[in-house]
């Protein structure tokens, strides 16, 4: 909390989490763009937090147990009741949760007059994404969740984008015909993190519920394709089946991780689509990954 909280800087327009667990957090902030600090900014949208825990020990615990469930409360105070309150919890298997926080309505984002038109379908979708394509001359019209192909084609892309968003990638039967059809169409697409999930899906390769997600903003990838190696953000608990990837004939790895060599990008054969698992619009993050949106730029200007 020492930064204090800057609305303008927030990448949704609402805290996503559920709750927050911390050793300590700071209600006094000195930066002067600052507009509220984090205590006020969680309880102004009804979010709990809890500190003085032992985060070292936590993050031990979840390392060797893998990644589950919890439940914090400052009401109900008997153990049990809460496991009992905690068993009622789904997990996150077969779970859909991208139409609960996509738009309800279509928008747009930057110039009309901009040389390229792209469909965003928007499954959680970060501002910062959108921001990296309006920097690029490209004007984005975004699409809720549970569009179809035949929509968003009415927009006359030039190009479609599958964002991040949170969930079972598996229980999204409606984006996988979606990606599915814009393949068959044979338009540029761009996929992050569950983006990529729902284009590895759509080329019948399966994915899996991780033992412990990738989270942080210091995961080292490299990028097979220009031989080099760039520091990324990630923030997912699924992934794809990395042997599924490996025997597919219809797509090939761009990306591995460095620390467990996971597939982290592919693309697909024979046609002008490509994904990565992590965030190149990293917000805060690092900026190593940001050539993948001129990537793509690039990739609808081949179309002209």
């Amino acid at each position: 909390g020492n930064y204090g909280i800057h609305h303008d800087e927030t990448e949704s327009g609402q805290i996503q989490i559920a709750g927050l667990v911390c050793k300590n957090y700071n209600i006094q902030y000195s930066r002067k763009e600052a507009d509220l600090s984090i205590q006020d900014y969680f309880q102004e949208q009804n979010i709990v937090s809890i500190s003085d825990i032992d985060t070292r020990e936590l993050v031990r615990h979840i390392r060797d147990k893998g990644a589950m469930n919890a439940i914090i409360s400052s009401e109900i105070l008997d153990l049990e009741e809460l496991k009992r309150k905690l068993d009622e919890v789904p997990s996150m298997d077969g779970l859909e949760l991208s139409s609960q926080v996509s738009t309800n309505e279509t928008y747009d984002i930057g110039d009309q007059n901009s040389k390229y038109r792209v469909a965003v379908l928007d499954l959680g979708v970060k501002k910062n994404i959108l921001r990296n394509f309006s920097e690029r001359d490209v004007f984005a019209r975004v699409f809720p969740s549970y569009t179809t192909f035949e929509e968003m084609q009415e927009f006359a892309p030039d190009g479609y984008f599958i964002s991040n968003g949170p969930g079972d990638p598996a229980a999204m039967d409606y984006a996988i015909n979606t990606v599915k059809n814009i393949l068959e169409a044979d338009k540029p697409m761009f996929g992050i993190c569950l983006g990529h999930q729902l284009l590895a899906l759509a080329n019948d390769i399966p994915t899996e519920k991780m033992f412990n997600g990738h989270r942080g903003i210091n995961h080292p990838v490299k990028n097979i394709i220009k031989d080099h190696c760039e520091v990324t953000s990630q923030n997912h608990g699924f992934g794809v089946v990395q042997e599924a990837v490996r025997n597919s004939d219809k797509v090939e790895i761009t990306h591995i991780n460095l620390n467990d060599n996971s597939v982290e990008g592919i693309r697909v054969k024979g046609k002008n689509a490509f994904s990565v698992q992590y965030h190149p619009e990293a917000s805060p993050g690092p900026h190593d990954s940001r050539y993948l949106f001129d990537d793509f730029v690039q990739m609808m200007g081949k179309e002209d």
